[in-house]
């Protein structure tokens, strides 16, 4: 009867012994997970603020590029355009 229950306990120790081992086992690969998520994370907030950067750029580009001083501008010196005068307009009804 006593190695009976010897046996027993030994079998519930070598249970409870590969529980937590597992238990930690699961804990360091959670934790590793986590630390490989949060750099990258970090990369993809690095990246978003490289595409913020660039988006405000281009917007800054964009707006230089339809100023319509530049449009007129471009269009008297290079394309030797004019203003029309109020005699060369002509409208056409539909």
């Amino acid at each position: 009867m006593v190695k009976l229950l010897k046996n027993n306990i030994k079998l519930i120790l070598n249970g409870l012994v590969s529980v937590v081992f597992f238990s930690l086992l699961q804990m360091i690969l959670i934790h590793q997970q986590n630390r490989l998520q949060f750099i990258e994370l970090q990369k993809l907030q690095q990246q978003r603020y490289v595409l913020i950067v660039e988006r405000n750029r281009l917007q800054m580009e964009q707006n230089t590029w339809v100023q319509p001083n530049r449009i007129e501008t471009i269009a008297r010196e290079q394309l030797n355009m004019m203003m029309p005068t109020p005699m060369d307009i002509i409208v056409i009804k539909p």
